[in-house]
This record gives structure tokens, sequence and C-alpha cells, in this order.
């Protein structure tokens, strides 16, 4: 949950994790702040419990975060600030695995900035971005958003970018790509035994072990 180091990013498909989501004020984690956080808890592939709070950001919202989000600054005047929210965040999504969707360059940097500020640690869980994953299963999208993987699995997006539904979105395209993935390679790594996943380079495609970076096995795809 919490530590003195970032968790790890993780390439593969799992049963049992915790999706979420945040809603900010803007998007640079220095200065801008946290207005909504939801996560959806999903055991054996199946939605089980949710958490969702909007979070006073004491300070107004500029209009164009609202226009993204819809979260206006009477919405949230009454909300609880984030240094209460946060903790029950935490005690919600434990110690497992996170997903969500561009989390790698933009929401982890708003968890970890939060409990670098509220305790002096990082949040240590690990975490799967679908951004990834669909760039890796989905090679004929021209675009990567979470509406554009939700459209192409004809999910109704109508509701995007408010945090709960956007969790709900990203774990059913998380299970989309799975079913996806698991069909293009059923090859093992040699050196550990996970399951290498077709990845693009530089230089092209190749199969990188799905427990990079721990393991960084790779072989030239056939």
């Amino acid at each position: 949950m919490l530590g003195s180091q970032q968790g790890k990013q993780l390439y593969e498909y799992i049963d049992n994790y915790v999706v979420f989501d945040l809603e900010t004020t803007g998007l640079n984690p220095n200065w801008d702040t946290i207005i909504e956080v939801s996560a959806v808890k999903v055991r054996m592939g199946e939605r089980t419990e949710t958490f969702s709070m909007l979070v006073n950001p004491e300070r107004p919202i500029p209009s164009s975060a609202s226009m993204v989000n819809h979260i206006t600054n009477e919405m949230v005047k009454q909300e609880p600030t984030i240094s209460e929210v946060f903790p029950q965040f935490l005690d919600f999504i434990g110690d497992d695995i996170l997903v969500g969707h561009n989390i790698h360059t933009f929401d982890m940097k708003f968890i970890h900035k939060t409990a670098e500020a509220l305790y002096g640690n990082v949040v240590s869980n690990n975490y799967i971005d679908t951004l990834f994953l669909a760039r890796q299963c989905l090679p004929q999208l021209s675009r990567y958003r979470l509406v554009d993987i939700a459209a192409y699995f004809q999910m109704n997006t109508a509701e995007a970018h408010r945090a709960l539904q956007d969790c709900i979105m990203t774990q059913t395209c998380y299970e989309q790509m799975r079913k996806i993935g698991d069909k293009q390679t059923t090859h093992t790594c040699p050196v550990c035994g996970g399951r290498l996943l077709q990845r693009q380079g530089r230089y092209g495609a190749f199969l990188g072990c799905s427990n990079f970076p721990q393991c960084r096995y790779t072989e030239n795809c056939r």
C-alpha cells in the first residue's frame, strides 16, 4: 500500500485487481489536485465492490477542467478534502494490483504526489496500464483513448470522464482485451515460465516476457 519505493508497471492479465480513476483540476501533479477518486474491486474478473468520492480541492476548479469532467465548484464545496478521502482510498485498494487507463503517465503521478504530501511515502502497489495493453493487442486502432477502445468493443461512452464510469469502462475493456491477448500467443518464457506477449519496439514487433522488468527475455516474432 505505502512504502519507500513506487510500485512497478506490469504487462499482463490477472483475475483479481482494483481499477481506479481520478478526476483533477488539471494535468500537472505538481500544482493541480484531485477532485474525484473512484475504484472498482474485481475478483475472478467480476466487479464486487465500488468506491467513489468527490473531493474538495480547497481552491476553485478551472472552467477548462469542469468542461471535461463536469465537476463544478458547487458540487465539491461540501465534500471532504483529500486528506480525509485518501486514507479511505488506500484502505479500499489494499495491496491489490491497480489497473487503469493512462495511469502510468497521469493518475499514478497524482497518487504518488498525494501520498508523499500526506505520509512522506509513495504507493507501492504494482499496476497495469491498459493503454499499453491496447497498443499491443489492438494495433488496428489509430487512437488509444479510453473512449476509442470502449467504442471498439461497442460500449456506451456517453458518461465518460466521470471517475466511476471510467473505471467500469476500463474494467470491461481490460477483460475484452484479455480474450484477444490470450489468443495472440501461447508461448511461454524459457527463463521464468511467464507468458510471452507481442510488443512493439523501435525495430518492429517482438515477443517479450510478461514478467518484465523482473525478467527481460525477448525473442523475434516468427
